[in-house]
């Protein structure tokens, strides 16, 4: 007579209603519903998120039914896959989730998955995030974008595909800023010696730890001055992770003036006048401008 398995008795960090099958998938259960050290910390880390960006879903719903969310960089999708899971699998209201990944082999699997877990609402692209801003296979507009770790000046990519979707929120977690750096690198021979300031960034270390804290900052200058709200917080809980700076911005429509004219002040002081493409602002002559 065969014996009958023991059920799987999960363990207590696991959410209710979490799909053992999804969390074995992603490796993050093992056969017998057992977490690692590793797979316990990456867990933590999504659910870490999901905390922020569950009430973002819920406001968007309480607006309008069917939200769209857009998750750049992928990777393995294990966001998007906790995501759907924990929210967006109940909903009847064409509510959708898309993956952009260039790896195609990494989108060729999660498209495999979603098809396996009858997760129908659950798109992913092979493109670049720059590419995913022109592509007909996104909607023109998106409720939710979220960027997670996407290195060096994908994290602006995502910015400006958000801005031109007219996304209501954004996600991010930016990583490996590199492009400021090389500029005031580059630039740094004639702006010694300019001002006291140019201290901060004269020894390489420096350069590299400076660069990356002045990316964020023109970033949320950008991203004030198209009208949002920005919150700039700490990843708590992304432990053995440098890259701890959590970005969200939520479109108000404020005033924009000021942020503008600060974005272009920082830029002229720090010698980066040839990123302002990058770092572009609304047209704020026709914006709310008070203060």
């Amino acid at each position: 007579m065969k014996r009958a398995e023991s059920p799987i008795v999960l363990p207590p960090e696991v959410r209710p209603g979490q799909s053992v099958a999804l969390l074995q998938e992603l490796h993050i259960l093992t056969r017998d519903g057992k977490l690692n050290q590793d797979s316990r910390r990456k867990l933590k880390q999504v659910y870490h998120l999901y905390q922020f960006i569950e009430p973002l879903l819920k406001e968007v719903l309480a607006d309008h039914p069917g939200v769209t969310l857009v998750d750049h960089g992928a990777g393995k999708s294990y966001l998007g896959f906790i995501l759907y899971d924990l929210f967006f699998k109940n909903l009847q209201d064409g509510s959708h989730i898309y993956g952009i990944e260039t790896r195609e082999e990494l989108v060729q699997k999660s498209t495999e998955l979603a098809q396996r877990l009858g997760f129908a609402n659950m798109s992913f692209l092979p493109l670049s995030v720059a590419e995913s801003t022109r592509s007909d296979k996104l909607p023109p507009t998106i409720d939710v974008v979220t960027a997670l770790h996407a290195c060096n000046t994908a994290t602006d990519d995502a910015i400006d595909f958000a801005l031109k979707k007219k996304a209501r929120y954004m996600v991010l977690v930016p990583c490996c800023q590199a492009e400021v750096a090389s500029v005031l690198r580059k630039n740094k021979g004639k702006d010694l010696g300019k001002s006291a300031l140019t201290e901060m960034w004269r020894h390489p270390i420096h350069t590299r730890e400076f660069g990356s804290q002045v990316t964020n900052v023109l970033r949320c200058l950008q991203l004030e001055a198209h009208g949002y709200q920005v919150n700039v917080t700490e990843l708590v809980g992304w432990e053995h992770s440098m890259k701890n700076e959590l970005i969200i911005a939520t479109y108000k429509n404020l005033p924009r003036r000021r942020p503008s004219e600060r974005l272009q002040e920082v830029l002229s002081t720090l010698g980066l006048e040839e990123m302002g493409n990058r770092f572009y602002t609304a047209n704020v002559g026709s914006q709310p401008t008070a203060e």
